[in-house]
C-alpha cells in the first residue's frame, strides 16, 4: 500500500514551533484525540474497501485514515465547507500535527474530501463506530444498559410548496431531467426530498433525524435521516437494532409518548427489551396515578437524547441540512456521531482515571 507518508519529517520552522508554542487549545484537544483509541483499528476497517494507494504509477495517495481524520476535525472545530476545511489545515499548526505532517506538506484538494466523502457507506460507518464503542468499553464503560430514542427536526433550505415539490420531482424522473444544457451529466441536484410537517403548530421544511443515545454515558448509538413527515413511531424499531454495537446485552429502550403503540410495544417484548416507553391518555382511560408517576421516572432518564440534540444544535449547527440529498446528509450526521463520541469517551476515561 503506497500512500503519502505520516511520518513527521520536523523542519527548521517545526523546531522552532515546538520550543516557543504557548499552550494551544486545540493542539491540546487534538492530542487527546490522538490518544483516545487505537486509530490502525479504524484505518484496517477503512482500508477493507479502499483500493486506492494500490497503483505504483502516479502521485501517491492520501490515505484513508488521513481524509476521515480530516472531516473529524471539520466537526470538532464547526468548519462550515470542504474549500474552507482545506484552507484551514495549510494554515494552523495544530490541524497538521494531528495530521501527521510538516508545515510544509499541503492539505488535500478540498474535491479530495468530497470525492472520500461519497466512497462511505452506512457499513463502514457501523462497523467504525462499534470499534470505537468497544474500545471505550475494553478500558470499563458499561454501554447498552439501556438507550433513549427521539427525533428531530433538520431544516433545509430552499422552503417549495408541495405543488411545486411534486412538479419537481415528476420531471426530475425524465431522462432529459438528469442531464445540463451541453448534455452531460448534471453535478448538482435541488433538494427534493424534504418536505413539510406541522409540529406544536408550526410548519417546518426539511428532514427528521432519529436518534438512539447510550443512557448511562450519552454516546450516539444510531442515527439517520428520513423525510420530516415521517412519524417518529415508525423508526424505534430502526434505532433500537443499529445500537448494538457492543458484547453489552442491550437492556431496555426509553422513548416518550409520541413512540406509544403496540407495534412498538410488541416490538420489545418480541425482542426482550424492557419496555420504557413513557404511556399517553387513550380514548377510552385515562392514565393512572401509577403510570404518571413511571412517565415521570422515565422522563429523568430519556433526557440525555435532547442533551445531545442540544449540544450538537449549539455546536454543530445541526439543526440545518449541509447538503441537498439524504444520503449526503446521512454521511455528514455519522461524522459528526463519531466526532461526538471519540469525544464524549475521552472525557468520560478521564474523570474516571482522575478520580481511581
Amino acid at each position: 500500500m503506497d500512500f503519502k507518508s505520516e511520518q513527521k519529517n520536523l523542519t527548521f520552522s517545526d523546531l522552532e514551533k515546538s520550543s516557543t508554542d504557548k499552550k494551544n487549545r486545540s493542539k491540546e484537544s487534538l492530542k487527546n484525540m490522538e490518544k483516545a483509541i487505537a486509530w490502525d483499528k479504524i484505518e484496517s476497517i477503512l482500508l477493507r474497501d479502499y483500493p486506492v494507494g494500490d497503483k505504483k504509477d502516479g502521485n501517491k495517495a492520501y490515505s484513508p485514515l488521513l481524509l476521515f481524520r480530516c472531516l473529524l476535525i471539520q466537526k470538532w472545530f464547526r468548519i462550515k465547507s470542504d474549500p474552507e476545511l482545506e484552507s484551514q489545515i495549510n494554515d494552523r499548526d495544530s490541524f497538521q500535527a494531528f495530521w501527521g505532517l510538516s508545515s510544509t506538506d499541503a492539505s488535500p484538494d478540498h474535491s479530495t474530501f468530497s470525492k472520500f466523502r461519497k466512497r462511505l457507506t452506512k457499513g463502514k460507518f457501523d462497523l467504525i463506530v462499534g470499534d470505537i464503542l468497544n474500545q471505550f468499553a475494553a478500558q470499563g464503560l458499561t454501554i447498552n444498559e439501556g438507550i433513549a430514542v427521539d427525533a428531530r427536526i433538520v431544516k433545509s433550505s430552499s422552503p417549495k410548496s408541495n405543488k411545486k415539490l411534486e412538479e419537481i420531482r415528476a420531471k426530475r424522473e425524465t431522462p432529459e431531467s438528469k442531464l445540463d444544457k451541453n448534455g452531460n451529466p448534471l453535478k448538482f441536484s435541488r433538494d427534493i426530498e424534504s418536505n413539510w410537517v406541522t409540529k406544536n403548530e408550526k410548519h417546518y421544511y426539511g428532514l427528521k433525524e432519529h436518534t438512539a443515545v447510550d443512557a448511562k454515558h450519552g454516546f450516539v448509538l444510531s442515527t439517520v435521516l428520513s423525510r420530516a413527515s415521517v412519524n417518529d413511531t415508525k423508526y424505534l424499531a430502526y434505532c433500537t437494532l443499529y445500537s448494538r454495537h457492543t458484547k453489552h446485552k442491550l437492556a431496555i429502550v426509553y422513548a416518550d409518548k409520541g413512540y406509544h403503540g403496540e407495534p412498538n410495544r410488541s416490538f420489545l417484548v418480541m425482542n426482550n427489551f424492557k419496555d420504557g416507553i413513557m404511556r399517553k391518555d387513550e380514548k377510552n382511560a385515562k392514565l393512572t396515578e401509577l403510570e404518571i408517576d413511571r412517565n415521570k421516572k422515565i422522563s429523568k432518564v430519556r433526557y440525555i437524547v435532547e442533551q445531545y440534540f442540544g449540544l450538537s444544535h449549539l455546536h454543530n449547527d445541526a439543526q440545518r441540512a449541509r447538503f441537498t440529498t439524504i444520503a449526503k446528509n446521512n454521511i455528514d450526521i455519522w461524522f459528526r456521531q463519531v466526532a461526538f463520541n471519540l469525544k464524549r469517551g475521552f472525557k468520560i476515561i478521564q474523570r474516571k482515571e482522575a478520580t481511581a
